[in-house]
């Protein structure tokens, strides 16, 4: 019998483009900081980023993902003024280069999703759900782009200082349906979750919300999972995270068995593999 999420029947507006998710999509990560956990420094250039959209592009992404601040344990805090350089210039140029593209902006900063949105990205993915600055849901109610909404426990500098929940699962779905009746109330329309692997979890709380994905159905909204070479899989496995492309994979493909819609990822063609694949199983091609 197949899988009851074939039946959902998910579409988000972008830019008065209307995106379905019958099919899984991939959003393509664009970190432009020094530090980001696993590919920092490595697309902090104009020339570099525009050479990554294009390739994921190629490969198949449906949305970039474009974030200037690096969210990971510990990370170094960084100023408004550095977080407007680190991505209107470049969201900016993207769009100079690629205008059909479908651009989101990584933030938990009301101001710098609003100049984002102004510049021309058509999505907002924030961690925080609005925790971190109040700005942020005024934003949100004022453009009525989609919205990525995560749950997270804490702040990024703190927030894996030894993680607790009373029930897991339940803790993050309370957590998700106080947030998303905000959102409804406030006319928002395009509300994607993203249960926020990594964020506020120890590693068995990462596997327990991954074998529990399905639960995250009853919101009857896309899920996007984000577990691209985390430590969650490095840690398990005790591999170096420059060696994680496999198991990223596998997660992946598990994921979308348990009713992912959106992929984020760093490397675009092989979880453009495991879409495809999965599709194939699906309809038993």
């Amino acid at each position: 019998m197949k899988d009851t999420y074939l039946l959902d029947n998910y579409s988000i507006n972008f830019n008065g483009n209307l995106l379905n998710l019958n099919t899984p999509i991939i959003m393509s990560i664009l970190n432009t900081t020094p530090d980001s956990f696993f590919d920092g420094g490595n697309y902090n250039s104009l020339e570099g980023a525009l050479k990554k959209v294009e390739k994921d592009l190629e490969s198949g992404a449906t949305i970039i993902d474009i974030g200037g601040y690096s969210t990971k344990p510990n990370g170094h805090e960084v100023s408004l003024e550095e977080e407007i350089k680190r991505t209107i210039p470049y969201i900016e140029a993207i769009i100079r280069r690629f205008p059909n593209v479908n651009l989101s902006i990584d933030t938990f900063r009301g101001k710098v999703a609003s100049l984002a949105l102004q510049a021309g990205a058509g999505m907002i993915n924030d961690i925080s759900a609005w925790n971190i600055d109040d700005e942020m849901i005024k934003i949100v109610s004022k453009y009525k782009v989609p919205y990525v909404l995560m749950h997270m426990r804490g702040k990024p500098k703190t927030m894996q200082n030894q993680p607790h929940y009373d029930n897991l699962i339940k803790d993050i779905l309370d957590f998700l349906v106080k947030k998303i009746d905000i959102l409804k109330s406030n006319g928002l329309k395009d509300i994607i979750i993203d249960p926020g692997f990594g964020f506020g979890k120890t590693i068995a709380h990462n596997y327990s919300i991954l074998s529990n994905l399905n639960c995250f159905k009853v919101l009857k909204l896309p899920i996007l999972v984000g577990i691209s070479h985390k430590s969650m899989i490095y840690k398990k496995l005790k591999i170096s995270k420059l060696d994680t492309l496999n198991g990223t994979t596998a997660l992946n493909m598990y994921s979308l068995s348990k009713g992912a819609k959106i992929l984020r990822v760093h490397d675009v063609k092989e979880a453009m593999e495991c879409i495809k694949l999965s599709e194939a199983i699906n309809k038993n091609y």
